[in-house]
């Protein structure tokens, strides 16, 4: 089966008699306590599910051609009502329950969403009716003055009409809210996914587990792809730190999860009795990897072989290359900005001089471009900046790169985070590699300064072992030592790199111009 309409994708899915359950690692925040069946689903409930909520949208007002603005905290259910907002023909938009405030309510002005559903208290005037997942505010809906609601019939609508619209990581600054279509994503990237490819693609018998950022474009894409396959369980984590719980009883095959994910179940990966024991495939895409957390989770798998797919892309333009990773390569300590090739016969990679955009050679690095039939329509409320980072039929990333002579792109930085003579990811992967007890290594950089190291450790930092963990490196300065939970970060786990930056060194200026994010 290939996805069509996300609208009645359930339906679909549901209709052709799948065996797929699912497992989440708490309730659906649309379905408190008291309703529906608590963590264990089955398709044909998630397609019921997708029918009511449609009717509790159209019932609060939002009608065809509409936008409903969903904003909460982290779960599938993100997808679910985006799917119930698409069969009533609205358009959803996912906004990260993680924006503060401010940024929320700049988001909100440029959607002028029909409907908001939320958990959250939202800004005066931010949509023209309210339906609240939490405590509600003056004149909100609840879902019990929605529950029951008569259910609309599907609406179709044309391919190239606004389909979803989801916001970026916003790691510089507001985030961009980029609108896809049915054509750029069902067609263009979903049904690519959807096909059971050897070795990568998902089985019949899979146990296909994800943790995810769900409300970003990934996981709408993701959806219209694996339930299609029907595997035997799909196991969707809300909270990367309740991996231990729920896949002990659901042991996965497959695993797609965030960068700050993995980098998380490290410490999980290397016990006896780790839940990753069955994975013959692990998938990352949204944020360069290290090669310290790549290891330890396929030395965690016991199959012979489990390979390691590393995606490279964006919010606008889905995968634009993959590679493969097995132990052995990792073994030999790899290239991990190395991010293969561009997805065969779907994308084009060129790499340009920032400043003249026009190509270099082959072995020079430069602004990478990327041509691909799946770019996104536009930004709401910003085209102009849409234009700008569209010349022609190609697409500037924002990324510094370079394309070697294989055809292979290797990353250095994102061009805002730049350092002149270096590669602060690069610096990254070689300090997390060295030290061991380094769980995440952040190279910032800003003007008339040395590079600033910053350092999320598991043990105390040795001086001694850092002096010469990076005596052959450039010269930094000396490294800032956080928890965790003190570096300002994304939805997806990505560190917020100018807010970290202006914490502590008191300026977010940089020696990228920023023009491309």
């Amino acid at each position: 089966m290939r996805p069509h309409d996300m609208g009645t994708l359930f339906d679909e899915v549901a209709a052709r008699g799948t065996h797929t359950t699912v497992h989440l690692d708490r309730p659906f925040d649309i379905l408190p306590g008291g309703h529906g069946p608590g963590v264990d689903h089955t398709v044909p409930q998630l397609a019921g599910l997708v029918r009511e909520a449609a009717g509790w949208l159209y019932e609060a007002g939002a009608r065809r051609g509409d936008r409903v603005a969903v904003v909460k905290r982290n779960h599938y259910d993100y997808d679910l009502l985006a799917c119930a907002a698409v069969r009533i023909g609205a358009v959803p938009a996912l906004l990260s329950g993680h924006l503060p405030d401010d940024v929320l309510e700049i988001l909100l002005k440029r959607l002028d969403p029909a409907v908001l559903v939320t958990d959250r208290v939202p800004p005066a005037g931010s949509a023209r009716r309210v339906l609240s997942l939490g405590d509600p505010a003056p004149g909100a809906l609840t879902l019990d003055d929605v529950r029951g609601a008569r259910v609309p019939a599907p609406r179709r609508r044309h391919d190239d009409e606004p389909l979803v619209v989801n916001h970026t990581s916003g790691t510089t600054g507001v985030p961009k809210l980029v609108v896809h279509t049915t054509r750029t994503l069902v067609h263009r990237l979903a049904r690519f996914e959807a096909v059971r490819w050897p070795v990568i693609g998902v089985r019949r018998g899979d146990v296909v587990a994800n943790a995810s950022s769900y409300a970003h474009g990934r996981t709408f894409c993701w959806t219209a792809s694996v339930f299609c396959l029907a595997p035997r369980k799909v196991v969707l984590l809300s909270d990367p730190d309740a991996a231990e719980r729920v896949l002990a009883r659901h042991r996965p095959t497959t695993v797609e999860a965030l960068p700050s994910a993995y980098v998380r179940w490290r410490p999980l990966a290397a016990r006896p009795d780790n839940p990753f024991r069955d994975v013959r495939l692990f998938v990352s895409t949204y944020d360069a990897m290290h090669p310290p957390a790549m290891r330890a989770m396929l030395h965690a798998s016991r199959r012979r072989r489990p390979l390691w797919v590393q995606g490279w892309g964006q919010t606008e333009t889905g995968p634009l290359t993959f590679r493969f990773l097995t132990r052995r390569a990792l073994e030999r300590s790899p290239d991990a900005r190395d991010l293969g090739r561009p997805v065969p016969g779907r994308t084009r990679l060129r790499v340009v001089d920032p400043v003249t955009l026009t190509p270099v050679p082959r072995g020079h690095s430069g602004l990478v471009l990327a041509r691909t039939a799946a770019r996104c329509a536009g930004y709401v409320g910003e085209q102009d900046r849409w234009h700008a980072k569209a010349t022609g039929p190609w697409w500037n990333t924002g990324d510094l790169g370079v394309l070697t002579r294989g055809g292979a792109v290797r990353l250095l930085d994102r061009e805002v985070d730049s350092v002149p003579g270096l590669s602060c990811l690069r610096l990254e992967d070689l300090v997390e590699d060295r030290l061991p007890e380094v769980v995440e290594c952040v190279v910032l950089g800003t003007p008339g300064r040395p590079p600033l190291p910053v350092l999320v450790t598991s043990a105390p930092l040795d001086p001694a072992a850092w002096r010469r963990a990076v005596a052959d490196l450039p010269p930094m300065a000396d490294p800032e030592v956080l928890a965790w939970e003190d570096v300002p970060r994304t939805a997806t786990g990505k560190v917020r790199r100018l807010d970290l930056l202006t914490r502590l060194a008191g300026t977010a200026e940089t020696h990228g111009s920023g023009r491309w994010t």
